[in-house]
């Protein structure tokens, strides 16, 4: 089984809120793999708004993306678009 783990700088302005969180679990419902979030040493499933916003990751902070399962890759590809862009906020926000 593979597991890939990568870090990412979040550039939402509001931080890792509601939004963005509904995104990701949105992203995550076809995916096979297990996703977990690690910030500050608290480790969550991705799977689960309430679990990503207990991270409380704010603006510029880092998380650790830690992806496991046959579809890793394609998963983890996804997850680092979303990042990229934002979930699709801007860096500024809305």
């Amino acid at each position: 089984m593979v597991t890939l783990i990568q870090k990412v700088r979040l550039k939402n302005k509001m931080g890792l809120h509601t939004r963005p969180a509904t995104s990701i679990v949105k992203l995550l419902q076809t995916s096979k793999s297990e996703v977990l979030f690690t910030h500050k040493k608290e480790t969550v499933s991705a799977r689960s708004i309430l679990s990503i916003l207990m991270l409380a990751v704010s603006n510029n902070s880092q998380i650790t993306i830690s992806v496991t399962g046959e579809d890793a890759q394609e998963t983890m590809d996804r997850l680092l678009e979303g990042f990229r862009t934002c979930f699709g906020e801007g860096a500024l926000g809305v």
